[in-house]
This record gives structure tokens, C-alpha cells and sequence, in this order.
């Protein structure tokens, strides 16, 4: 049945479905204004990413629709019983020793209160069985039913695996993980508590690429709203359906991900360039009338009215380019040798955990490689085995003339922490000018005085920044990023996409950001069972490599599983043949003489079954080969080996023609088989 809004007028069925409604807000800090007259109405479906530069007030506007802030104008209107979830960095004030599991589990806070009542009611039917207790305890378990309570732990170890956390630390306390791990468990926690509306604030910041990828599937069929604040541009243009952009104090609306609103803003610009121009041009021609006519006595009149029109002309406003686009010309001091670095047969080991084991690589002049996977694999511990910082087992040779410089967060320590930024920067001996490191400063997100702050009064983020900053300017030709993007705003990360994309030398890097990945690697390097393999190509291409090689590994599972089945085929079809000659010697003689058996159709039925069988067989371990090339000729170490990669075309060209015959054959058999059983 239809739903009865359908019956009612379009903007109508807007509004009554409405889950918030943001009208003509003005919300200020102190002098400044966030926003003015903005207006915002989120709806059931909505998948929002809500963007801009950092500082303009993303997460004030999320506090706002949380109730956290009041606005000094206009008006926030919710619906009825409307279930909020927050997600963002004060949640880590939570404390708790339970175990991972439990916190999460406390999403279902109704369900578990029920489930405490029932285990009281169940002690209490030990020793009084009164009907007045039956049908409590029948009412609250239907309740709990409802409330699908007896799936609560599945589906919070569902999640909380999904995330990143194996099936052994569910146990673990939560105190025992780190803030990042933390943020999961909470993150999880939200997720299962399935709000109408799900806002997260850098959601991507605590997570690993196998778990954004997770995230993504689970929240593309959330049922409720999602509002999303995120430098993830991969994220954004997987998950939203909308942009709204926070941008001089107003909301500008965009229909699509962010690939659409970059196009559509571009747009905007131009019309609103274009608008701005022609208004100029009109506004001089009027001010030159005023100013040669307005002391004509003929005249005056028109000019004053001119003037007082000029006066209430709403102006259009020139568009603002953002910040400016710098170019960091890397210097590197020296060229150096064909090979940067070398690890031969290197093992290490944390106790019981082995991140290599006996593990070669070798980086060339030019690479740029992302060590990219799974949290815990060890990525910054080879990157600290790279630039020769953690202890090991094994060899690693440094290339000639090779000048590294590494970043980390790690790496903040080596900051000087009574120094003024600007300073810091001016004492690391690049040789650049004051004009060149602020306007580099700038695009870290340090502006105006901000460059004359202490390092010893900055955040963790912003000492990340300097530190960037610092590693950017550097004359080493070998770099060595550790998650660079941590705390960058976009415009920032395509500044270090194009420094890169200038950058000589050679680098390697971890991040989980996969547009900035995508832009900056032509190498991809992954830690599997303790050993690095490498792909030489896009993030892109291994995208699509990774993804034919499971496509291939799910022919090669089907073609052993329609293997198994044919057997068992085999043998059912023998049974009946023999459970048929039993029935055949019980038979009476009035029935074998209503239904005579053909003895030479019979035969000949079991011998084409028998080949049939056979068919079935050879034609599913032709189709297993065929996986099995295809895996081998899409590896791409297969095209370096050109004789090798020639033996394997021309097996794969005489195994589709074996295919070809065989599949010909099955058909043909198929259709006796079929004409004989008929």
C-alpha cells in the first residue's frame, strides 16, 4: 500500500518527512559568526558529507544539531523521539575495564537491562511459580525477542571484527587499547545503536583500509541519515549523496559525492565571476553618470536617484580563490645511486610475533612506494627497518649518497620545543626566505601570527604539522612519510600531492588515505606472512589486480566445488541403479509383466551416464587449469619473464581449444542422455 504522504503535494511530503530542520540559524564565537542565516533540512536517506576548510566551524555545526550549542537566531527543529549519534574526539574521555565486547554491547542498554530482569525472574520460578509471574516472565521475554536480545553479542562481535579487532581481543579490556583502538570500540558502540541520525567527525582518522572498506559496505545500507565530516575523498565520494559546504558563514547545498560538487562548484564560480563582473561594469557606468552629472541642475535629479539605487543594490561578492596555490621546489642536495636501499633475508619479531621473516626488498633511484594493509602488520616498523632505526635480524645496505629524511609522529620529539614555529622552520638550514616558509606554513594551516607561536603551546596535530613541514623543506633525496595526511584539511593534502608530484628523489609511504595514495605511488608494497610483495603499479591497477585475483580465486573454489558435486553425483546415480535391481527381484510376477524392462536400453543408459560422468569431470578440471593460468598471467611478474610468459599463452591457447571440443562433447551428451532417460 501506498504511503499516505504520497496523496500529498511535493514540498509538502518534503517537510512532514523532514528528521531536522535548520532555519535561518546565526550561531557565533564571541565576535566571530560560524554562520548567518544559514538553513539546512535532512531527511530520511540522506547520506551528507559536510565540508571546508579547517576552522570555518564543520564540527560547531554538528554540536549545533546535537544540542550541544544554542544558536542567537533562527531556529533548530527536530522531529519527535529523534535518536541522535555523535561521534568525534571527546569521546575518548570514556573510561572502562571491561572488555571490548561489553562496552559494545552496552548499545543494546534496553535489551541488557531485560535480560537481567529475566535471569531475577528465572531465580525467582525456582521457588514460587504463581501465574502473576509466568506472564511477567513471558511478557518481558517477548520484549527481549522483539528487541532481538539473544543476537546482541553476535552482532557486536560482527562489528567490532569488522573494525579491525580479532576474535581474541573481544575479551580484552578496553582500558588496555589505545586511543585509536579506543575510537573503534566506540565507534562500534554507535554504529550498533542505530540513531536516525549518524553523524561522524573524521571517522577515517582511526582506521585502517580494510576497516574504511568495511565502514563503507555497512553504512551504504544504514537505514538512517549519515552526516559525514572528512578529508577522505575516496570516503566522501563512496558514501554521500549530498555536499553541504561550509563556506563564508553560509550552507551551499550540493546534489552527488564530492566528484559532483567539484564540478558543480567550479560552475558556481564562473557564473558567480561572470555575475560579479558585469555588476562592476554596470556599477562604474553608473558612478561615472553621477560623478559628470550631478551638479547639472538637469540632471541632478537623475543622479541622485541613481545613487540611492546603487546604494540599495545588493552586491554580488568576488570570488574568493581560497588559499593560494604554492609551489615547493624540492632541492635535494645530492644525486644519488641507482639502488637507495637494500634488505636482505631480514627477520623481526615482537615476543611471540613475527612481523619478517627472512623478508628481501630492494628500493631503485625513483620509487615511490605505499606500504599500505591492515593495522598491525608492521608498516612503520619497516618503515623504521628502512631507514635503519629498529633493530633486526638480516642485512640492510644503504644506497650512495643517499640523504634521508624520515616523518613520523614520532618524530615530533626532535621539535624544539621553546622555539617559535617560524623559527624552527628558519633554523633547519634550508636556505629558503621568511616570504617562502610562511606562504608554506600557510598551506599547513598556519596563518597570520600563528607562525610566532611557541612549539611547546601547540596541539599534537599542529606539532605534526611542523614537523611535515619541516620534512617537506629538507634537501634529503630519500623520504620515509608516516600517515603525512593526519591533521591536513584537503586543500593541504593536495598541496603535499602536488610537492610530491614535483619531488625528484625517491620516497616511501604509509597512509590510509586512498586518493592520496592513488595520486602519489607507482609502487605498492604489502607485508604478507612476514615477506613484502611488491606490485609495480597504481593503487589504481592494484585495485583492479586484487580484485581479478579473487574473482579468480572464486572460479577456482566453484570449479572444485561442481568437481565434488559430480562425484557425489556419481554415486547417487549408482545407488538407484541397485536399489532398482533389488526392487526389480521383489517385484510380483503380474508387474514385471504390466512394465517389461528393456535389458539393452538399460545398458546402454548406464554407459552413457557413465560417460556423462566423466564429461562432467574433465570439463571441471579444464576449468580449474583455466583459473589456475589466468592467475599466473595476470600476475605482473609473469610479463617481466618474456619466455615464460609466451609458454603460458600458448598453454592457455590449446587449453580453450580442449575447452571448445569438451564443452562440445558435454552437449552432445547431454542430449542422448537426456533422449534415453525421456
Amino acid at each position: 500500500m501506498d504511503s499516505p504522504l504520497k496523496a500529498l503535494p511535493l514540498h509538502l511530503q518534503f517537510y512532514l518527512a523532514m528528521l531536522i530542520a535548520l532555519q535561518d540559524i546565526t550561531f557565533e564565537f564571541g565576535a566571530r559568526a560560524i554562520v548567518e542565516d544559514a538553513s539546512w533540512h535532512i531527511v530520511p536517506g540522506d547520506r551528507v558529507g559536510l565540508i571546508g576548510m579547517n576552522g570555518t566551524g564543520k564540527s560547531t555545526i554538528l554540536r549545533v544539531i546535537n544540542g550541544e550549542y544554542t544558536v542567537s537566531k533562527g531556529s533548530v527543529n527536530k522531529i519527535k523521539n529523534l535518536s541522535l549519534g555523535f561521534f568525534n574526539q571527546d569521546l575518548l574521555s570514556f573510561e572502562s575495564d571491561e572488555s571490548i565486547l561489553n562496552v559494545g554491547m552496552t548499545a543494546f542498554e534496553q535489551a541488557l537491562k531485560l535480560e537481567k530482569e529475566l535471569e531475577r525472574i528465572t531465580k525467582e520460578l525456582e521457588t514460587n511459580e504463581s501465574e502473576e509471574i509466568l506472564m511477567e516472565y513471558a511478557d518481558k521475554l517477548h520484549e527481549f525477542e522483539v528487541l532481538d536480545g539473544y543476537n546482541m553479542r553476535h552482532k557486536t562481535a560482527q562489528v567490532l571484527e569488522g573494525l579491525g579487532f580479532s576474535t581474541a581481543d573481544l575479551e580484552r579490556p578496553y582500558s588496555q587499547f589505545s586511543g585509536g583502538w579506543r575510537m573503534r570500540v566506540l565507534l562500534a558502540k554507535l554504529i550498533l545503536q542505530q540513531p536516525d541520525v549518524l553523524m561522524l567527525d573524521e571517522p577515517t582518522n582511526h582506521l585502517d583500509l580494510p576497516s574504511i572498506e568495511w565502514l563503507e559496505k555497512y553504512l551504504q545500507s544504514y537505514n538512517g541519515a549519515v552526516i559525514i565530516v572528512s578529508h577522505d575523498r575516496y570516503f566522501l565520494d563512496r558514501m554521500v549523496n549530498k555536499i553541504v559546504e561550509l563556506y563564508q558563514q553560509q550552507l551551499h547545498h550540493y546534489a552527488g559525492n564530492y566528484e559532483a560538487y567539484e564540478v558543480e562548484k567550479e560552475l558556481r564560480r564562473e557564473m558567480q565571476q561572470s555575475a560579479y563582473e558585469n555588476q562592476q561594469d554596470y556599477i562604474r557606468q553608473q558612478e561615472r553618470f553621477i560623478e559628470r552629472f550631478k551638479a547639472k541642475a538637469s540632471k541632478a535629479a537623475q543622479a541622485q536617484s541613481i545613487a540611492k539605487r546603487l546604494d540599495k543594490l545588493e552586491r554580488v561578492e568576488q570570488v574568493d580563490n581560497g588559499p593560494s596555490k604554492i609551489r615547493i621546489n624540492f632541492t635535494p642536495d645530492k644525486v644519488p645511486g641507482k639502488i637507495i636501499t637494500t634488505l636482505n633475508n631480514v627477520t623481526k619479531r615482537f615476543g611471540n610475533l613475527t612481523i619478517l621473516e627472512n623478508a628481501s626488498a630492494e628500493i631503485n633511484r625513483g620509487d615511490k612506494i605505499a606500504l599500505i594493509g591492515a593495522n598491525g602488520k608492521g608498516k612503520s616498523t619497516l618503515l623504521r627497518v628502512i631507514a635503519g632505526t629498529e633493530p633486526m635480524e638480516g642485512e640492510r645496505i644503504g644506497g650512495h649518497n643517499v640523504v634521508p629524511s624520515f616523518y613520523a609522529q614520532h618524530q615530533l620529539e626532535s621539535l624544539d620545543l621553546n622555539s617559535e614555529i617560524l623559527d624552527e622552520l628558519k633554523n633547519f638550514g634550508s636556505g629558503r626566505s621568511e616570504v617562502e616558509l610562511r606562504s608554506l606554513l600557510g598551506c599547513f594551516l598556519f596563518t597570520g601570527d600563528d607562525v610566532y607561536k611557541r612549539i611547546k603551546i601547540l596541539s599534537g596535530g599542529e606539532k605534526a604539522r611542523v614537523a611535515l613541514a619541516k620534512t617537506i623543506i629538507s634537501q634529503a633525496n630519500f623520504l620515509l612519510l608516516d600517515e603525512p595526511t593526519n591533521h591536513l584539511d584537503m586543500n593541504s593534502v593536495q598541496m603535499l600531492i602536488d610537492a610530491l608530484g614535483q619531488y625528484d628523489g625517491t620516497y616511501v609511504l604509509v597512509s590510509h588515505d586512498r586518493y592520496f595514495v592513488s595520486q602519489t605511488a607507482n609502487k605498492i608494497w604489502e607485508i604478507v606472512d612476514g615477506q613484502i610483495k611488491e606490485f609495480k603499479g597504481t593503487y589504481a591497477e592494484w585495485e583492479e589486480y586484487k580484485k581479478r585475483q579473487a574473482e579468480n580465486a572464486k572460479q577456482l573454489a566453484s570449479a572444485d566445488k561442481n568437481a565434488n558435486e559430480s562425484k557425489k553425483k556419481e554415486v547417487k546415480n549408482e545407488r538407484p541403479a541397485n536399489n532398482n535391481n533389488a526392487n526389480n527381484n521383489n517385484n510380483s510376477n503380474s508387474q514385471q509383466k504390466n512394465a517389461p524392462i528393456d535389458k539393452d536400453k538399460q545398458k546402454e543408459l548406464q554407459k552413457h551416464k557413465r560417460q556423462f560422468q566423466q564429461l562432467e569431470e574433465q570439463l571441471a578440471s579444464l576449468n580449474k587449469k583455466k583459473v589456475a593460468l589466468e592467475t599466473s598471467m595476470n600476475d605482473p611478474q609473469t610479463y617481466s619473464d618474456k619466455k615464460r610468459f609466451q609458454q603460458l599463452e600458448t598453454e592457455y591457447a590449446q587449453l580453450g581449444k580442449e575447452l571448445k571440443q569438451v564443452n562440445e562433447d558435454y552437449e552432445k551428451a547431454f542430449e542422448k542422455l537426456m533422449e534415453l532417460e525421456g
